[in-house]
């Protein structure tokens, strides 16, 4: 059974973390969609925004991907928690695809590495804040708090 923390006292800080993130990548997205607009979609241009590279439907997913984190960040319950989740993996994943594609005509959303680093980056904060703004009910963040003071575990603290 997967261990995420309720309540985490922290959490207000990683809401804020998250929607910083999201207010850059939309940021990013409407200036890039202004600096592409009238280009090709995958268009493999020398244009930077924010100082990332960018094409057109790099610039549009970014739009809707920095909407989706501000939402996000401002619910109080435990959609934030799943949009950061998620929104962690998918940078993740594709820094990764696009890394290894990066000087191929595959390049399709025209990232450079420093979009690469950005994406990575962007992705282990938003995992890291996904794994701890989860929320609940009173009872079960004192049933965690017990489960993890529970006497077997001192045990094997103290080893």
């Amino acid at each position: 059974m997967p261990h995420f923390p309720i309540n985490h006292p922290a959490r207000p800080i990683y809401r804020v973390l998250s929607g910083l993130i999201g207010l850059y990548i939309l940021v990013f997205g409407v200036w890039g969609t202004a600096l592409t607009w009238g280009e090709p979609l995958f268009a493999r241009n020398s244009n930077w925004a924010l100082g990332l590279r960018t094409n057109l439907a790099f610039s549009l997913v970014s739009v809707v991907f920095g909407i989706v984190l501000i939402v996000g960040a401002s619910r109080r319950g435990n959609l934030g928690h799943y949009m950061n989740l998620t929104a962690g993996i998918v940078f993740l994943v594709t820094s990764i695809l696009m890394m290894s594609v990066l000087q191929t005509a595959a390049n399709f959303l025209n990232f450079s590495m420093s979009t690469v680093v950005v994406s990575m980056l962007f992705g282990l904060i938003l995992l890291g804040t996904g794994l701890y703004d989860k929320v609940g009910p009173p009872e079960h963040a004192e049933a965690e708090r017990n489960r993890r003071y529970h006497p077997v575990a001192e045990i094997h603290r103290r080893h």
